[in-house]
């Protein structure tokens, strides 16, 4: 597919228009203004201010973007919409190159890297060369960025929220630390799921997370019922303090993990597929009659093994509270954990980051192009699914009773 700009370009410069350099910047700016408003209008079936039978939602402002194009950085206004999301079809394939350029010059930057090797690794990718000031430049617009999306304001119902850290190196005080850059992901009444925040701190303590969760209360995250993350001890207090009255689900697969830390290698395998029977189950009734029978199992060989899991019945089964359509993703943290294995696979290329800004600054690019993503991607739950959130719990189908596994030997 040709690169947007090119044929932009070479469209003004076959009518003439194609040799002031900075009227072409314009140029491209406004054919492209019009070719966004163009696809905008078709993707909500009409114009601005018209009211039509095939109109799907209407627009709610603008989101500004920078575009790296042959003639220097083109300012973009995209819309947004009240309902799904819009990303221009001109900015697709210039998506990879412009991460690539952006990867190059954080690293180069953050690593202390010469000038003239920045120019050599950006010549490298088949792009022009950039000296010293822009280096800096494209540093100060990535944290103006970041700050913006650190910072905006959440307007809508987020019911479920997800929250994790995970753990960077970082140089302070001429001594290299690890410390925790934690990660909120909501998803609105709407079914769309969302980054709604991120910090660093020295570590994952209650005070840290406390302070973390109040910030997005303040920025305006409300009707969250159930928060899953793992069971750390500061965490748990800070979700019971700042969210009184939500439910809280602890990661069926950490809790597993933990359970099984009680369990002699050979026998793993075994208790896994017994504490399986648990979640197999259709209801949270039902799950629960089974732990039980389950702990009956364990408590002859395994009486640690037993105990962790009948004291985690209330938090690792939470989820059967809710739409069964939501179960397989509210069970655990696996959904923020597969976002934070590609920020490792970013920061992994750092290393050891020479100060927190500059962890917050790549980190954040990072999580605001996967939110970029997501705003253009399906629903991650349905709406249909999310209106049950607000429904009389329906009438549990009967069971044919637990399974009776009789002592594991």
């Amino acid at each position: 597919m040709p690169d947007p700009t090119d044929t932009i370009l070479a469209y003004l410069r076959q009518v003439g228009l194609g040799l002031d350099p900075d009227f072409l910047r314009e140029a491209v700016r406004v054919m492209s203004a019009l070719l966004i408003e163009v696809e905008v209008k078709q993707q909500i079936g009409a114009d601005r201010y018209e009211r039509t039978e095939e109109r799907t939602t209407c627009r709610n402002g603008y989101r500004d973007r920078a575009w790296q194009t042959r003639v220097g950085e083109i300012p973009l206004k995209i819309p947004k919409l009240r309902e799904g999301s819009y990303f221009p079809s001109l900015l697709e394939t210039r998506r990879r190159a412009e991460q690539a350029l952006l990867a190059v010059i954080q690293e180069a930057y953050i690593q202390g890297v010469s000038t003239r090797r920045v120019d050599e690794l950006i010549k490298a990718l088949g792009l022009t060369g950039i000296d010293k000031s822009a280096v800096s430049r494209v540093s100060q617009h990535l944290d103006e960025v970041v700050r913006h999306f650190r910072e905006r304001k959440l307007e809508a119902s987020y019911p479920y929220l997800w929250l994790d850290a995970l753990y960077l190196k970082v140089r302070q005080n001429h001594r290299i630390v690890s410390q925790a850059a934690v990660i909120a992901i909501g998803v609105k009444e709407t079914g769309e799921r969302e980054i709604v925040g991120f910090d660093l701190g020295a570590s994952e303590e209650e005070a840290f997370w406390l302070a973390f969760l109040r910030s997005l209360v303040e920025r305006g995250l409300q009707g969250v019922q159930l928060i899953i993350s793992d069971a750390h001890a500061g965490l748990k207090k800070a979700i019971g303090t700042v969210f009184q009255g939500a439910s809280w689900q602890r990661c069926r697969v950490h809790c597993l993990r933990n359970l099984l830390a009680h369990v002699p290698q050979g026998d793993k395998a075994m208790v896994a597929a017994a504490v399986r029977t648990i979640f197999a189950q259709p209801n949270r009734q039902a799950a629960g009659q089974q732990l039980q029978e389950v702990v009956k199992a364990l408590e002859g060989r395994w009486s640690k093994a037993a105990n962790v899991l009948l004291e985690a019945e209330d938090d690792v089964l939470a989820y059967m509270t809710f739409p069964q359509e939501h179960w397989t993703r509210i069970y655990s943290t696996n959904p923020l954990e597969r976002l934070n294995r590609e920020v490792k696979r970013r920061t992994d290329v750092v290393g050891v980051f020479p100060d927190q800004d500059s962890v917050i600054r790549l980190v954040g690019s990072v999580l605001l192009e996967i939110d970029d993503e997501w705003h253009i991607e399906r629903r991650y739950f349905s709406q249909d699914s999310m209106r049950k959130l607000h429904e009389p719990p329906a009438e549990i189908p009967s069971s044919p009773g637990p399974l009776r596994l009789g002592p594991i030997r």
